[in-house]
């Protein structure tokens, strides 16, 4: 009996062992980082139990013997392999043409679990239904409440396989069908009597029974539903974060992932890093400057005046836009933003009108709303970017009447933030 313990107790070492170095093994495919799925799960499950040895003879159960109940809490390496540590708990009773009799059997075992589903990729039905196996070892124990006196202790293999319906994420259906063989056996289940035959292993009990899984964590997912197609969509993701920080959204010639100014001006020179080249620290890129210099004639020290940016604002030259029914700034007009947030950090004593416009499409109520809210949004980014909000009044101008309505360039012109500077 010991040299049959002895190569359970390694088979079940070596599964442990192997599903421990599954997390850790070095892989070609994308993998997916522990925190980004739940592992702690609790099980709760009931129904009926069949003793099939051993039983003193004249003494019997129902075909269906009721009851049977089992508490698990299991741990997932990874999605295919895992540990549970579980408590079941059985009653045996007579059925009606059997001599009375009434006796308990305690488990307690450590199982592994491997996810059927996932070791063996059946990744086109396992986002709801599921398989997992399970076994291990433990201890019994069985005592009878009439007949020997006592109580009888043993080793037990525990093998069986769960069906799994997944309700939500954080709760699944499952069915189980569970074997359990003890060894060293010396009461019958009904504990009338004792064990004949002397067999290293006496008792067979089978268990089916239904109940609940729920999942445990402060993730989406738990291990059990998180497949190949997750690991793909993971990697997927990675390449789309990749691919969008080579775009240059501002068009200096700087790629976002390295543009310490993703929303400079277009056209201005900027630096390596996509930073406009202000040499004199005036919040005015030097290049702007020298256009406002040429057009307006206003220099002061080799220093375009506040009055001429202040013109400039003023004018409606400085512009946020908006796409057709939105209250999200277009990204390549945040540098109006900007301009605005660098103006009035260099005249902290200066205030704005941020006054939002729609074009003519909808009622004229809707409109006066989104507009509203585009000069809101507006100015939650400069708050952000750390103008207080006290410096920043919000207008809602509603529809910009001025252009063709049937225009849709024209209509593109209109829905936008201006700046008033006071």
């Amino acid at each position: 009996m010991k040299k049959k313990l002895a190569s359970l107790t390694f088979l079940m070492l070596s599964f442990i062992a192997s599903a421990q170095n599954g997390t850790t093994a070095t892989s070609t495919e994308p993998s997916i980082d522990k925190t980004e799925y739940n592992q702690w799960s609790i099980e709760l499950n009931g129904g009926v139990n069949k003793p099939t040895r051993a039983m003193t003879p004249g003494y019997y159960t129902a075909g269906i013997n009721p009851f049977h109940a089992d508490l698990g809490v299991r741990y997932m390496f990874n999605p295919k392999f895992g540990l549970k540590l579980d408590f079941g708990y059985d009653q045996f009773k007579e059925k009606n043409d059997s001599p009375e009799f009434e006796s308990r059997y305690l488990r307690t075992s450590l199982q592994g679990v491997i996810n059927l589903s996932r070791a063996l990729n059946f990744e086109t039905w396992t986002n709801t239904v599921g398989l997992l196996l399970h076994g291990g070892l433990g201890a019994s124990q069985i005592s009878g409440k009439d007949g020997l006196d006592g109580e009888d202790y043993m080793a037990n293999g525990i093998l069986g396989l769960t069906g799994q319906i997944k309700l939500s994420n954080r709760v699944a259906l499952t069915g189980d069908l569970t074997g359990i063989i003890n060894a060293q056996q010396d009461f019958n289940f009904d504990g009338m009597g004792t064990v004949t035959g002397g067999g290293a292993f006496d008792g067979v009990l089978i268990n089916a029974s239904v109940g609940l899984t729920v999942y445990l964590g402060k993730n989406q997912k738990h291990a059990d539903w998180v497949g190949e197609e997750d690991r793909y969509d993971d990697l997927e993701k990675r390449v789309a974060l990749v691919e969008t920080g080579l775009l240059d959204t501002d068009k200096d010639g700087v790629a976002d992932l390295y543009d310490l100014e993703p929303n400079s001006i277009t056209g201005v020179a900027v630096n390596t890093k996509g930073q406009s080249i202000d040499n004199n620290q005036n919040g005015v890129p030097d290049e702007l400057e020298s256009y406002l210099e040429k057009t307006y004639g206003q220099k002061s020290d080799g220093i375009a005046t506040n009055t001429t940016v202040e013109q400039l604002i003023n004018d409606g030259y400085v512009n946020v836009y908006f796409d057709f029914n939105s209250s999200k700034p277009t990204t390549a007009s945040l540098s109006g933003i900007d301009f605005l947030v660098k103006y009035l950090k260099n005249n902290p004593n200066k205030t704005a009108d941020v006054v939002g416009y729609a074009d003519e499409i909808g009622s004229t109520s809707y409109n006066v709303e989104l507009s509203r809210k585009r000069a809101e949004a507006v100015k939650q980014v400069a708050v952000n970017a750390g103008i207080d909000a006290s410096r920043l009044n919000v207008i809602a101008n509603g529809e910009d009447t001025s252009v063709n309505k049937k225009s849709k360039e024209a209509r593109q012109i209109v829905r936008r933030v201006s700046f008033q500077v006071k």
